[in-house]
């Protein structure tokens, strides 16, 4: 399992999580895509996102698209192992989970800075 990963790449926080996902052995399934990429820009349209929207990440697989809380759980759990035990998250409401995942997104700048938007290899 697996699927396209569209990301905040000139955030510290993003490309770290990324780094972080790199790291584990079974992460050739995922496909890292830049949010200011013209093909992040295109996933973000078709997930009902507006084009310029970077505080979210969009996860998409071939079962459907997924944006944020439920993006970063449906990640965790396609890493398999122990993450996928992240996967009972889900069951807090998506209004809660967003709620919390936006407060984080809105303040990642102040968290760990400013990145200089660094591509990752996908």
């Amino acid at each position: 399992m697996g699927g396209k990963i569209v990301y905040d790449n000139g955030c510290n926080l993003c490309t770290g999580i990324i780094k972080f996902i790199k790291r584990r052995k079974n992460f050739s399934h995922f496909m890292f895509i830049p949010l200011a990429s013209e093909e992040g820009r295109i996933l973000l349209v078709q997930s009902g996102l507006k084009p310029n929207e970077t505080d979210t990440v969009v996860y998409k697989t071939e079962k459907g698209v997924s944006i944020r809380s439920s993006a970063v759980i449906n990640i965790l759990k396609d890493l398999g192992r122990g993450w996928r035990l992240f996967y009972i998250l889900i069951l807090i409401p998506p209004s809660i989970r967003d709620f919390i995942y936006k407060l984080i997104a809105g303040n990642r700048y102040t968290f760990t800075g400013k990145g200089n938007s660094c591509e990752i290899d996908r």
